[in-house]
């Protein structure tokens, strides 16, 4: 058994101490569910779950896991979870826009060097043609759903290499296994799918990668967000957002940090780490070594990304209103860039 003393050795044993007591007034664990997918990209809270980061500030922790961005932010919205973490949608935009949830820090960024989502040609697609980012016009492609992440993603394509996204067309198919599904089974042409799924489908042979979102248009693709309720107990979530940086911060020092040529080496502090993460992502350590996110050490949000995108959907009418992102974004915190 790995003890939390060794996980945390070296410089993540000292970092962000504390500022509150290790628990709270009565002694008693305050129930903390977060809703989240199981992508890397939710690093910070997998940490601070498993290392007890969240525990340390009196808080028991649930990791509630999705298939999609969307239901977690309805979850949010309805008080079924308290936390959320995932890519930015319109329905997360207009959900906010009504105050039924908040943003209050930043997730994974799509950014250069750090694979997150592939850009996957099918196989029988890829052999009529469809060979680079450019040949996305008169193709089938699946996404989650409209206004979704993956949507504005073939946005800000369609925007760089200058072709009509109407010719493109979008398939919504709800969930990540239904879009890989969807490519195997050649009813796409193409799609866009994280890297936890990306390896098996090239494999196999059933998909070609054509590129990285990041590497491509590099945005602010996550957010984390707390429920109405949660929201109104400041103290709380200022509890909740400290565990939460101290996630990222292990992450990005213990991990990203050591990274060389794009790849972690697996030693005696990285293989602990990667270890947990496996367990939620459902992947190989050896795998999440050569794939890991780019996740900002101090939890911050980019605010001007966050505005395009609520504007581009706007201008869509993917988000009923146009609003300032500052409208839907808790500032108080500290963690806005």
């Amino acid at each position: 058994m790995v003890t939390r003393r060794l996980l945390l050795g070296g410089a993540a044993a000292t970092i962000a101490g504390a500022s509150w007591p290790v628990r709270s007034a009565t002694g008693m664990l305050r129930r903390l569910r977060i809703g989240t997918l199981r992508p890397v990209s939710s690093a910070p809270l997998f940490l601070g779950h498993e290392l007890g980061y969240f525990a340390d500030l009196g808080f028991e922790s649930e990791l509630v896991f999705f298939d999609a961005a969307q239901p977690i932010a309805v979850a949010a919205a309805s008080g079924d979870i308290d936390l959320g973490c995932c890519a930015f949608t319109g329905g997360l935009f207009n959900l906010a826009g009504n105050r039924a949830l908040t943003v209050v820090a930043g997730g994974s960024p799509e950014a250069p060097g750090y694979p997150l989502v592939g850009y996957l040609a099918g196989r029988p697609a890829h052999e009529a043609g469809l060979k680079t980012l450019r040949d996305f016009p008169g193709r089938t492609v699946g996404i989650t759903q409209i206004g979704s992440s993956y949507h504005y993603s073939m946005h800000l394509l369609a925007r760089k290499h200058g072709f009509d996204l109407a010719q493109v067309r979008l398939q919504p198919l709800q969930s990540l296994s239904n879009m890989a599904a969807a490519l195997t089974g050649g009813r796409i042409d193409a799609t866009l799918l994280p890297t936890t799924l990306v390896p098996d489908l090239l494999q196999s042979g059933a998909a070609r990668l054509l590129g990285w979102v990041g590497d491509e248009t590099p945005w602010q693709m996550c957010g984390v967000f707390v429920s109405a309720k949660a929201a109104a107990d400041r103290e709380n979530v200022g509890r909740i957002l400290h565990a939460y940086r101290r996630g990222c911060e292990t992450y990005a020092a213990s991990l990203l940090a050591k990274r060389v040529d794009g790849i972690v080496p697996l030693d005696a502090e990285t293989r602990p780490l990667l270890d947990l993460l496996a367990k939620h992502a459902r992947l190989p350590p050896e795998q999440l070594a050569k794939t890991l996110p780019f996740i900002r050490a101090d939890g911050r949000l980019a605010l001007d990304s966050v505005q395009d995108q609520i504007d581009w959907m706007a201008g869509s009418g993917l988000v009923t209103e146009r609003f300032a992102v500052r409208d839907i974004v808790d500032t108080g915190y500290g963690y806005i860039v």
